[in-house]
């Protein structure tokens, strides 16, 4: 099974690092292509297996799946340039763009197609990815979403729920990072070492999620077996909760749709 990924930016260069780093697919069964060469050199550094190319047409001549991992204004126009063929599987990552519009842009309208929305940590095999499907096969969707599962957790929605979807699982690690990082200032200011804060931080929103996604439990049931009756940590959820801090994450997420 080989794999083209066309461009090789945050999003393009991550996935391609977390296949390399899986089981399903060779290191060298993975083409990358993108215009300029200096993200290119920046993937064969820790995996000098992966193909390269500046060509797109030659990326996806002989690959089984192909991603398109381009902006979404780009999207058109290098649809159509690679002219793909019925057998292989279209998966776009391009935010926005629905399956009708990527019907137009392809030979077949009908060759198989998924749209992904990972997040960032797909290159450490910890995104949530989001996928939507069109004209697949079970057997296709399963084996898409085991190779996706492997870089973390995937989900297979359908494509109207793609926008609420991306903002709470794509937008949201940058969200999640802004606490981390806001709660590290806090920990700077009371006189704890930057790097130290981070870690600190960093493992404690990693356990929170580990405990709820191990136990499947909701993060209520969780907060309240840490907050005493008169403690430390029901005095600062009261003050978030003051502040706003609910609302302000609704409102974000619903701002990123």
């Amino acid at each position: 099974m080989k794999i083209a990924i066309i461009g090789a930016g945050n999003m393009g260069g991550s996935i391609a690092r977390g296949l390399a780093k899986g089981s399903m697919i060779s290191e060298s069964d993975i083409i990358v292509s993108n215009p300029s060469r200096g993200k290119l050199k920046e993937l064969k550094v820790n995996f000098p297996m992966i193909t390269t190319t500046q060509s797109n047409t030659d990326a996806v001549a002989g690959a089984d799946i192909v991603i398109l991992s381009v902006k979404p204004w780009l999207i058109e126009s290098v649809a159509r340039e690679l002219k793909l063929k019925s057998k292989q599987i279209l998966i776009s990552v391009a935010a926005g763009i629905s399956f009708e519009q990527l019907a137009h842009y392809v030979v077949d309208p009908e060759m198989p197609m998924f749209r992904l929305i990972p997040n960032t940590a797909i290159s450490e095999q910890e995104s949530m990815t989001l996928i939507a499907s069109r004209n697949t096969t079970n057997e296709q969707e399963l084996f898409i979403l085991s190779l996706f599962n492997e870089m973390g957790m995937a989900m297979l929605i359908p494509e109207d729920k793609m926008e609420a979807a991306t903002a709470l699982a794509s937008c949201g690690i940058a969200f999640v990072l802004k606490y981390i990082q806001a709660a590290m200032q806090a920990g700077i200011e009371m006189g704890i070492r930057p790097k130290d804060a981070m870690q600190m931080v960093a493992q404690s929103v990693k356990g929170a999620a580990t405990l709820i996604l191990n136990n499947d439990t909701h993060p209520s049931v969780e907060i309240d077996k840490v907050t005493t009756p008169g403690g430390i940590t029901i005095k600062g959820l009261n003050e978030l909760e003051h502040t706003g801090f609910t609302s302000a994450v609704i409102k974000a997420m619903k701002e990123s749709r």
